[in-house]
């Protein structure tokens, strides 16, 4: 469907990719929003799959400020742990799906998560110590 109607104003609105600038804390981003717009920017229509753009533009933004893992780094460490997404979940932690989410840049790595990630690439051996004392968390 090109077409939409806005439930706000009634106007037409045509699918189109726009440009959009996120901002957090000192740092900014240009993105290219896809959504429904009217023929102002006053008009605009995002489904769930166009706000997946922004709100992963925006948790990559967030993970530049605040100095943390982005969603490829995550996902080299694991590989060269040489652990699933499944497998990172069980062992290190973050719920059920962590792994899939992080990497996909759909959530924000804690702090905590981030750092043990980081002495992981850095000593890949802690990750049996993780192992060897129980340290399989719940993936539910």
């Amino acid at each position: 469907m090109d077409e939409r109607v806005s439930p706000l104003t009634g106007r037409t609105l045509k699918r189109d990719v726009r440009p959009l600038e996120l901002r957090y804390k000192e740092f900014s981003v240009r993105i290219d929003m896809p959504g429904w717009y009217g023929e102002d920017d006053e008009d605009a229509l995002h489904s769930g799959e166009d706000m997946k753009v922004s709100d992963r533009a925006l948790c990559r933004l967030k993970a530049r400020a605040e100095g943390l893992l982005q969603a490829d780094e995550i996902r080299r460490i694991r590989k060269k742990l040489g652990l699933t997404q499944k497998r990172a979940s069980e062992i290190i932690g973050g719920g059920a799906n962590a792994f899939q989410r992080y990497e996909a840049g759909d959530i924000l790595v804690s702090r905590a998560m981030s750092n043990l990630l980081l002495l992981l690439d850095r000593q890949p051996d802690l990750l049996k110590v993780i192992e060897e004392t129980g340290g399989e968390a719940s993936a539910a």
